[in-house]
């Protein structure tokens, strides 16, 4: 892999413990106040902006839709198969773990991955809202999965790969964790410019 000059933020410039403490900071706070005053949009606004089917949203929990904060669809293009096994990136409140589980079906299973445990919480209810069991959610970090080799047959992620301090190291680990001739894909912000060293080391840009 050819890493593009801006692919990862320096590990002489940032912290990434002190990054994952914002992170895990402002996202706990979307967990347990998801109509808070924050920069990004949450909630049903945004996954129906993201053009996510109406009627899907309409028929998951309330807790995994208010407290989403995605910036697509990453199953737009290409929906989870019947019987495969899914890791969801991020997972965040569980709108799109449980949204492939439900693809899935009882064949399949979902590992959601998070690192703000008021988040996988959250997911936790809302998988159970729904009923559903071929759904778990991990709390642990995308650079470093609790999913064993070779696992999965989809890695999904949606707006939080760019906050990762070591983005390669997701990748490796998502590579890792797909068998051979799995699928990667993912939505996500990105920037075709280097961002200055001054700029990386200010945490709060890293959740502007």
């Amino acid at each position: 892999m050819t890493e593009h000059p801006n692919f990862s933020a320096d590990p002489g410039v940032v912290d990434a413990d002190e990054l994952r403490a914002e992170v895990r900071a402002k996202y706990a706070d979307v967990a347990i106040q998801p109509t808070g005053d924050f920069h990004f949009h949450t909630g049903r606004f945004v996954a129906d902006r993201c053009r996510y089917a109406p009627a899907e949203i309409d028929a998951l929990p309330a807790r995994a839709v208010e407290s989403f904060a995605g910036v697509a669809n990453p199953f737009e293009l290409r929906r989870p198969e019947r019987g495969e096994r899914v890791v969801d990136l991020g997972a965040g409140a569980g709108l799109d773990s449980i949204l492939a589980a439900r693809a899935v079906g009882s064949e399949g299973y979902v590992v959601g991955v998070d690192m703000t445990p008021a988040m996988s919480t959250k997911a936790r209810r809302a998988a159970a809202d729904a009923g559903l069991t071929n759904v778990e959610f991990c709390e642990g970090f995308i650079e470093d999965l609790p999913v064993t080799d070779g696992w999965a047959d989809v890695v999904t992620a949606n707006g939080v790969i760019n906050l990762a301090p070591d983005k390669p190291a997701v990748f490796a680990e998502a590579f890792r964790v797909l068998r051979p001739g799995g699928v990667l894909q993912f939505a996500d912000i990105a920037n075709g410019r280097p961002v200055p060293a001054e700029a990386q080391r200010h945490i709060d840009l890293w959740t502007a």
